[in-house]
């Protein structure tokens, strides 16, 4: 929707309902558009500006309701929702294609040796562990030794799960061995980001009221909100490791791969780009970004709190993180 600029708009929600998939898939869509990354300081500074001016209600002449927002969704992709603070550049949600789809597809293409499989491995889980740091909820900082804990713990897990399943699969169908580095993700996602939001778990996350006011933290909210994201970061990897594997095991038995090896790689990781494209942001929409939770699965002082200052609340609602 395009035209003059209205006074109204609220840039604390995205463009599109978020109570439904296919609005939630849109601003997914933007959020994960590779091409943000691509933004100088300039570009971004800009963006920031235009938002913070337009909240103050300082509208420059001929700006428009789509121009609005493109600044809105360029400015999310590199500033924290929740701290406002400039995002680390791969681990921002707009480098999760390029990045992952070059790791994913090396993993891939490179799973036969011991030394590759740690190494891919081990590049996997560094660039998971600054995008869970990235994208984490909420606006408590991270000791060196919690980042330590969670990097080394996670990294552990997928070399350990990779090389175990690698061993049980030496006499199983060549197809089954391909899949062998989706189980190692799988398995590091569920300990690298409980790890990696230790924090969160132990002293809780922010919850608000409807209206954006802070109720307090709770660590039960961080709980569901790091489940939702395991969920989440799961299902992203189902489509770019498990049908890449299919279609390359009937590639290579053809004579051109048999002729020309060198071009595996590069094939692997462009299907690789392709899944990431589509599967990144639907499996972030699968939920919320804006999360809740009723008042009564709350710890039982944060509900006396809640009901002490507004009885009236009965839901809360908090960031899940990505």
């Amino acid at each position: 929707m395009s035209g003059l600029l209205r006074s109204d708009i609220n840039l604390k929600e995205p463009r599109w309902d978020q109570g439904t998939f296919m609005g939630r898939a849109k601003h997914f869509f933007m959020v994960t558009d590779p091409r943000n990354i691509l933004a100088s300081s300039e570009e971004l500074g800009a963006a920031k500006t235009v938002i913070e001016d337009y909240k103050l209600g300082k509208i420059p002449p001929g700006l428009t309701e789509d121009e609005l927002w493109q600044a809105k969704y360029l400015y999310d992709s590199a500033f924290h929702p929740d701290t406002g603070d400039k995002m680390i550049l791969i681990g921002r949600m707009s480098a999760q294609v390029p990045m992952n789809m070059s790791i994913t597809g090396c993993m891939l293409t490179f799973y036969r040796t011991t030394p590759a499989v740690v190494f891919w491995q081990w590049a996997n889980q560094s660039f998971n562990a600054i995008v869970n740091y990235t994208n984490r909820s909420g606006d408590t900082p991270l000791t060196v030794g919690q980042l330590g804990t969670a990097y080394i713990s996670a990294t552990t897990g997928a070399v350990v799960t990779a090389l175990g399943l690698k061993s049980l699969t030496k006499h199983l169908p060549a197809l089954i061995s391909r899949f062998v580095p989706f189980a190692a993700v799988a398995a590091a996602n569920c300990i690298n980001i409980p790890f990696m939001r230790q924090r969160e778990l132990k002293y809780g996350i922010p919850v608000t009221d409807a209206s954006g006011n802070r109720l307090g933290e709770s660590a039960k909210a961080a709980q569901q909100a790091i489940v939702q994201v395991v969920v989440s970061r799961i299902g992203m990897a189902i489509p770019a490791m498990a049908i890449p594997p299919v279609i390359m095991n009937a590639l290579e038995k053809r004579a051109f791969l048999k002729r020309f090896p060198v071009f595996n790689a590069p094939i692997q990781v462009g299907l690789v780009g392709l899944c990431l494209v589509f599967a990144t942001p639907l499996c972030c929409a699968l939920f919320p970004q804006k999360s809740t939770m009723k008042v009564s699965r709350l710890e039982p002082e944060l509900q006396a709190q809640i009901q002490a200052t507004n009885s009236a609340i009965n839901v809360v609602y908090f960031n899940k993180g990505l």
